[in-house]
């Protein structure tokens, strides 16, 4: 009997963290369990904890940063200004609502804040400054959480989408008028 080949931890590592979104869209991250994850893969926990040591939130983590890859190339595909890159960012919010959920509501073992992050994290933040330019990114950082308050409270159904456009208009007036 030949012996079973490797498992390519990585192809492992993507099927999981798309059927933790699979899952998360479906049914809400409530939902999301290393259980869970191995029956939707027809394997057994132990094989996806082998992919994911950190269990649940290793998971989750990952989910994440693959939605600030997906959130920085979004950005970066629009002209580095405030308006673009802010309609993008909503964009990506409503979008992929449940991924925006793991990368900034869910508890998070990503370090955030200080400069150390990730890469993605630091590429999606590199290109909200680049719409922000200023000598210390306090602009950047101002203008990253007003939006993504706007896209939290709009995802939430906690302010009517009839009136997006008007709040991202004003949102520029107030973060571009010297």
């Amino acid at each position: 009997m030949a012996p079973r080949p490797a498992p390519d931890l990585d192809l492992r590592r993507d099927q999981i963290v798309r059927a933790a979104r699979a899952v998360a869209e479906g049914e809400g991250w409530e939902a999301v369990t290393m259980r869970r994850l191995a029956s939707a893969l027809g394997a057994t926990q132990p094989v996806v904890y082998s992919a994911f040591p950190g269990g649940r939130q290793a998971v989750i983590d990952a989910v994440a940063l693959r939605g600030f890859e997906a959130i920085a190339a979004g950005l970066e595909a629009v002209p580095a200004e405030p308006l673009p890159r802010m309609q993008a960012y909503l964009a990506f919010a409503a979008d992929q609502p449940r991924v925006y959920e793991a990368m900034f509501s869910m508890p998070s073992g990503l370090e955030f804040g200080t400069g150390a992050g990730a890469g993605p994290l630091q590429r999606a933040f590199a290109a909200i400054e680049a719409a922000f330019p200023g000598c210390d990114g306090t602009a950047a950082e101002v203008a990253w959480a007003a939006v993504h308050g706007l896209a939290t409270l709009e995802n939430g159904g906690r302010l009517p989408a009839v009136r997006s456009g008007a709040r991202l208009a004003y949102l520029h007036r107030a973060l571009t008028t010297d």
